[in-house]
């Protein structure tokens, strides 16, 4: 019942095949994620794209200065690639 991902087209192709309402709901959810999730609310942002706001820390304070660079680097290179 409903639609496959099997019958979506690749590319742009895809877009006018994808159902309507599967668009808007994409749409909507990325527009919730800028508007109240991914932005640094408590100012506190160490480099640009720093959108933990006190929480998420995973052990990022307590690495040296060198190791931070190195995995924001790391970071970034994986973000070109994709």
């Amino acid at each position: 019942s409903g639609t496959s991902f099997d019958s979506i087209p690749d590319g742009w192709a895809g877009i006018d095949a994808m159902p309507e309402w599967g668009f808007q709901q994409m749409f909507l959810f990325v527009g919730a994620l800028e508007l109240f999730v991914m932005k640094d609310v408590m100012g506190k942002g160490e480099f640009p794209g720093d959108f933990r706001n006190g929480a998420l820390d995973f052990g990022w304070d307590n690495f040296d200065e060198e190791t931070k660079l190195s995995k924001r680097g790391i970071e970034l290179n994986n973000g070109r690639a994709a």
